[in-house]
């Protein structure tokens, strides 16, 4: 009985109308066709070997030929849905390749963003808590050949050696951003990225301290004061002794506790 059932469906929507896949004569290429902002449930692995459960909003497009009137929007969801148990750099790959290969299509364009999280220890107290980072996955796809690029959005301290050197009592800091997007030829933990940038802040951030923690956070950034172009420099540094890393780009954003504006820096590079 149910196969007479998905018999008659089948029927029923071969014999529809196939709109998108009729000719358009106005000779116009789209360079990206999809959908854009969807939300849908992912694993992500970390280093440890656990698999986190979280909400990623995704991005998806292909190019289209200028003879196609359109593509099948269905199709980018029934990837999503395949792929929903484990994203990891591999599976990302893959899920990029399915897509152009299920829409027909030349180029294709993936982003998946979603907050990671890591379990920190007090460096006093012992004391544990998460801390959560924005990722993003980018994926292209040209030329029978996948390009992956990993974006990490790290939140540190920085402490501002002009300030540290003129004051008789303190000095004036900050908590940064520091954005850093890297293309990989080989695999890499979002953790290691993660570590990079915080080895090279002023400090580091934790979700929860005790006051021993404090006391030792706040004497550990005085003792490493760095401006934001020290931030982005030392940052692209390890980057570049970091054989499987082929191009990043790393910038910060300090908001500055004494003015009413951000200090900005930023380094490119390609290998």
């Amino acid at each position: 009985m149910m196969s007479e059932v998905i018999n008659k469906t089948e029927r029923k929507t071969s014999s529809l109308p196939d709109v998108q896949n009729t000719a358009d004569t106005r000779a116009i290429a789209i360079n990206k066709v999809g959908i854009k902002d969807i939300y849908h449930p992912v694993q992500v692995k970390d280093r440890t070997g656990m698999i986190q459960h979280t909400i990623a909003n995704f991005n998806m497009y292909v190019d289209l030929p200028h003879n196609f009137k359109g593509t099948h929007m269905s199709r980018f969801v029934e990837i999503l849905n395949n792929h929903e148990w484990e994203i990891t750099v591999e599976s990302f790959k893959t899920m990029l390749t399915e897509m152009t290969n299920l829409l027909d299509a030349e180029c294709g364009h993936i982003e998946m963003s979603f907050k990671f999280f890591i379990n920190k220890t007090a460096p006093a107290s012992g004391v544990k808590s998460l801390l959560d980072y924005d990722v993003t996955f980018v994926g292209e796809r040209s030329a029978n050949k996948n390009r992956i690029y990993i974006k990490v959005v790290v939140p540190v301290t920085s402490l501002c050696p002009c300030s540290k050197k003129i004051s008789e009592r303190g000095a004036h800091n900050q908590r940064s951003h520091v954005t850093v997007d890297v293309e990989t030829e080989d695999f890499i933990w979002i953790e290691e990225i993660i570590d990079i940038v915080e080895s090279q802040a002023s400090c580091e951030l934790y979700g929860l301290l005790k006051r021993p923690d404090e006391k030792i956070v706040t004497e550990r950034a005085y003792d490493n004061p760095k401006f934001v172009e020290d931030m982005v420099r030392d940052i692209a540094h390890q980057l570049n002794i970091d054989g499987r890393i082929m191009s990043y780009t790393v910038e910060s954003e300090n908001f500055e506790s004494i003015h009413n504006h951000s200090a900005y820096a930023l380094i490119k590079h390609n290998r």
